[in-house]
């Protein structure tokens, strides 16, 4: 941090929420990176127009209020909170996080703090510098062959190819039918579309239709008029009302009731809706993604879904293939849950043992990716040094009696310097991404070689 800046930060801790003078205004406005500067007991005193961009909350809206209720990030209100330890240790800290917007956005950011002092030497506050990283990190990925967008990774060919398709399908304002098991990331794929759509500003609403009784759904979708009912004294607004102008994401619409399914017809076929007890229809401008990990043709023909609902939730469909079918992928998954774990966790485990990864690749993932993440956490929490081992795993992944769960079939054991040739061959292939063309040259082998050697070392499926 520059002298002009920490001069700038000490006028704003010493206004303690007024404006600072005019110097300092214009140099904290005009910077690029976030700034934020919070007193002893976290409240903001002061916060830039990047701040307001990067965020989405406003200077008047901030100001006054508890740090974490502006700034979120899982590191907050917890013992590794950046702010605390800077006001704590009186140093500043420098790392990399994600932080929630006020759309309910997730971006990464690099944060840097700094403890500001009195001229007793006192701290009597800190300030926070941020940037957003989402251009960068995105550039990365893409330079990597690899497209990651919230937390969605794959080398996949038939995931990149939705990928690819999820540009064409944002464009549009059509409705969108995801399919998946659970697990698979059915929603990220739901957020990505809204996020790269025209409506990406404008709310984003989630609706789990399997999770709400069908007593509360209709007012839960609609909202409903005062006396509608016993307790309904004054007016509701319902999820189309507040996804106005952006995108509703209807989870497991499978799960929806037969009565429902025509009311929301209407809404896809006509563009309004009524209120619960209400003789004014409303206009909805809303576009509408659903998703479900059920069979639909087989809920139409038991008469559970209505036949004319599923063409018109239909105009595109995706299916999202389970992480069996993409094995690929589980090596890039599992370093970036290892590197999301260390973060949230202030760990630093740098990789998984090959006898781990193994008994890892070779597991069917009934819960798919969600599954694979929390084996990665349970791992981490275990986990002492700096290596998951086999202990680290969760214990079902060896009991093949409380699930059919496969451990590899038993082999050959390999001797030292086939480990060793192993080890080397995961490290090179991690270091590529799983890149097996280049992978191959920079262990100059050939590619039908380098196959041979990953089937013999049970690498690949």
């Amino acid at each position: 941090m520059t002298k002009q800046f920490e001069y700038c930060f000490h006028h704003a801790m010493e206004c303690m929420g007024k404006d600072c003078p005019a110097p300092c205004r214009t140099i904290l406005d005009n910077i690029a990176d976030g700034v934020f500067t919070v007193d002893r007991e976290y409240k903001i005193l002061w916060f830039n127009r990047a701040a307001e961009r990067i965020t989405g909350f406003t200077k008047e809206e901030a100001l006054g209020r508890p740090c974490y209720e502006i700034f979120k990030t899982v590191l907050c209100q917890g013992p590794n909170c950046p702010l605390k330890k800077t006001m704590t240790s009186g140093k500043g800290v420098a790392f990399e996080v994600n932080i929630i917007t006020r759309e309910g956005r997730e971006i990464p950011v690099t944060i840097s703090t700094a403890p500001i002092k009195d001229k007793k030497g006192e701290t009597i506050g800190a300030v926070e510098t941020f940037r957003d990283l989402s251009e960068i990190k995105a550039y990365k990925t893409e330079l990597n062959g690899i497209y990651s967008f919230k937390n969605i990774i794959s080398k996949n060919a038939r995931m990149l190819t939705i990928f690819n398709h999820i540009k064409d399908i944002a464009v549009s304002d059509s409705t969108v039918l995801i399919y998946g098991q659970s697990g698979t990331g059915k929603e990220l794929i739901a957020r990505a579309i809204h996020d790269l759509s025209r409506r990406k500003d404008k709310p984003y609403i989630t609706v789990n239709c399997g999770a709400i009784p069908d007593t509360l759904m209709e007012s839960e979708l609609f909202g409903y008029r005062k006396g509608a009912f016993t307790d309904a004294r004054q007016h509701k607004p319902g999820m189309f009302s507040m996804a106005e102008g952006g995108t509703m994401f209807l989870d497991e619409i499978g799960d929806l009731s037969y009565e429902l399914q025509v009311k929301l017809l209407r809404v896809l076929q006509d563009g309004e809706y009524y209120p619960l007890g209400g003789t004014e229809a409303f206009r909805a401008d809303v576009r509408v993604i659903t998703a479900t990990n059920k069979d639909l043709f087989k809920r139409i023909a038991e008469g559970l879904f209505r036949e004319d609902l599923y063409y018109r939730i239909n105009v595109m469909q995706i299916d999202i293939p389970g992480l069996r079918e993409r094995k690929e992928d589980i090596p890039l998954l599992t370093e970036h849950f290892i590197e999301k774990f260390n973060k949230k966790m202030n760990r630093n485990v740098k990789r998984i043992s090959s006898r781990a990864y193994e008994i890892i690749f070779n597991h069917d993932f009934p819960g798919n990716i969600r599954e694979l993440e929390n084996i990665i956490e349970h791992a981490v929490i275990l986990c002492k040094k700096n290596i998951i081992e086999v202990e680290h795993l969760p214990s079902y992944l060896f009991d093949n009696n409380r699930r059919k769960i496969r451990v590899s079939p038993a082999a050959a054991p390999l001797s030292e310097l086939e480990l060793m040739e192993r080890d080397s061959i995961l490290d090179v292939l991690r270091k590529y991404q799983w890149n097996r063309e280049k992978a191959s040259h920079a262990l100059e082998l050939s590619r039908t070689t380098l196959w041979r050697k990953l089937k013999k070392f049970q690498l690949v499926p």
